[in-house]
């Protein structure tokens, strides 16, 4: 057996040892000891290999089995600029702590700067520390030293989220028909992991006597759950579409988004995690003396600059309730409730803020959903009742719209059938992720896309007001003209056209299969519209 084929073979049994169960391959040369080792693999049932041609997409894809899994998924290409490809959905599951095992092919050590072909530096390409694997070698002693990196690779997957494995392939890449190595190279009996890690966790816990009874709650983009400890305290929770709670109020970027009145001015806060879709969350931060981050990041999220007190955890204490601090706040909601529903029912349909009402209330029991960025998710979050029984992804940890489609398909395979609502453009900038092989694993995934022709979130930001209007749909509006029904018949993916919301609601059943919901909008009123909104919502409960 060639060097490079003991390797991989060791490789996939040990990242399957420690219940690594999909991966992502992407074809190429260099990474053919691999493709080889995964192939085997998946005949045998002992994993499941999902094929794709394009690295982004590949990396997406893994991005959302990670996600919809918990468990550390790996993803696999050849040198060169595919590794690069790889880079957007790194970058996402590092911000979002996800566990992505970057699994990179490399060229020798000895033909770097010889200009052989697809040879580049790979060490922390994706800024994070690169694990080397040690080119193998036809000697004794590398058996176990493969199987510990393979243990430490996924234990810190687990832990700390992306990780890069980069392993350098001589030739032959091919497997030669023969078996004989100078050493054992089985893993331990009964396939557990060469070295077993136990979890290593650390919790700081803060008491919360710095926190009066008028304290308000903002969940953003975490795992943390404080929902009983608000529940007792009597705090108001506004939380983003992705948190779920049910406390949370169905207004509360709406309110926070308007002139708060003195009534409902919270005398501290608690910020759970990162929340990243509203302006008037950091206004409010920035001016509020008290403010507690909960974050187990030692990095805590504080772009204001504000954070008075940091921990990974709160207790009560002994605690006094203020009960109309909390329902001052619910009638607020209330009101700015009556007035959102107001407004769309004389507003011609569709809007984004009908689109993200009616697809959230649609959903069966139990459902998944995966919000794009830019308008949908914070559509979603202004005007959309929270469903404590639909789980919300979305890619918040840096918030771009690369790779939504196949991080929405890979939640599907994983999480179970799933709703996807994006716009757009970010439907085709990840239209690749359509492209699926005849033999490979299929999502039960619908994708609903608000057409507007283009970038309608930047008509509601600075660049969208009047004075910039000679400028602003070439370079910011981006019109494309792309005709989504041809593109989806080219990838023989189902789309449907709904024209009104009664049509919408009938598509939304349990997906079946991949099939795309297209709606069709226009983007001249949609800065009017929310300027309409925050008027209506300010003046609602004054």
């Amino acid at each position: 057996m060639n060097p490079s084929t003991a390797q991989a073979r060791v490789l996939v049994d040990e990242l399957i040892r420690n219940d690594v169960r999909h991966v992502v391959l992407s074809p190429g040369s260099r990474n053919a000891p691999l493709s080889f080792a995964l192939h085997e693999a998946a005949v045998a049932g002992r994993i499941t290999l999902h094929v794709r041609v394009d690295e982004r997409t590949a990396g997406f894809l893994a991005l959302g089995l990670a996600r919809g899994d918990g468990r550390p998924v790996a993803v696999t290409c050849t040198s060169g600029t595919a590794v690069a490809n790889l880079h957007p959905a790194v970058l996402e599951a590092r911000h979002a702590n996800v566990p992505v095992i970057a699994l990179t092919a490399d060229r020798p050590v000895e033909l770097y700067r010889t200009g052989a072909s697809q040879t580049v530096d790979q060490q922390r390409v994706f800024g994070l520390d690169t694990l080397q694997f040690p080119i193998a070698e036809r000697r004794t002693g590398q058996n176990g030293l493969w199987r510990s990196l393979v243990c430490r690779v996924v234990a810190t997957a687990r832990e700390q989220g992306p990780v890069h494995l980069n392993v350098p392939f001589r030739d032959p890449l091919v497997p030669d028909g023969d078996d004989d190595w100078p050493e054992d190279l089985d893993g331990r009996p009964f396939d557990v992991p060469w070295t077993r890690v136990a979890e290593r966790a650390t919790t700081s816990l803060h008491t919360a006597d710095h926190l009066g009874p008028r304290t308000l709650v903002v969940v953003g983009d975490s795992d943390l759950d404080i929902t009983d400890l608000a529940e007792r305290a009597g705090w108001p929770v506004v939380a983003e579409p992705t948190e779920g709670t049910g406390l949370a109020l169905r207004h509360g970027s709406l309110l926070l988004n308007s002139d708060l009145p003195a009534h409902l001015e919270p005398q501290a806060l608690v910020v759970v995690g990162r929340p990243t879709l509203t302006r008037g969350v950091l206004k409010l931060i920035a001016r509020t003396p008290v403010v507690h981050v909960l974050s187990r990041d030692l990095d805590w999220p504080d772009p204001q600059f504000a954070a008075t007190h940091t921990s990974t955890d709160l207790v009560l204490g002994e605690h006094e309730v203020d009960h109309d601090w909390l329902t001052s706040w619910q009638h607020a909601d209330k009101a700015v409730s009556d007035v959102v529903d107001d407004l769309l029912a004389g507003q011609p349909w569709p809007t984004g803020l009908h689109v993200a009402r009616d697809v959230v209330a649609a959903l069966p029991a139990g459902a998944n959903l995966f919000l794009g960025s830019s308008n949908p998710v914070r559509d979603v979050d202004l005007v959309a009742a929270p469903r404590p029984d639909v789980t919300t992804f979305a890619n918040r940890g840096v918030a771009g719209i690369d790779g939504s489609v196949s991080t929405a398909a890979g939640l599907a395979l994983t999480a179970g059938p799933t709703v996807a609502l994006i716009g757009d453009l970010t439907f085709l900038h990840d239209a690749n992720g359509l492209l699926i092989g005849p033999g490979e694993p299929r999502p039960d995934l619908t994708v609903v896309v608000l057409n507007d022709d283009g970038g309608g979130i930047f008509a509601l930001l600075e660049q969208g007001a009047p004075e910039h209007a000679a400028t602003f749909e070439r370079v910011f509006g981006t019109p494309h003209g792309v005709d989504l029904a041809a593109l989806c018949a080219a990838h023989h993916v189902p789309h449907v056209r709904a024209l009104d919301a009664d049509h919408l609601r009938r598509e939304l059943g349990r997906p079946d299969g991949i099939k795309v919901v297209e709606i069709r909008a226009e983007r001249n009123e949609l800065r009017t519209l929310h300027a309409r909104l925050k008027a209506a919502v300010s003046t609602a409960f004054h």
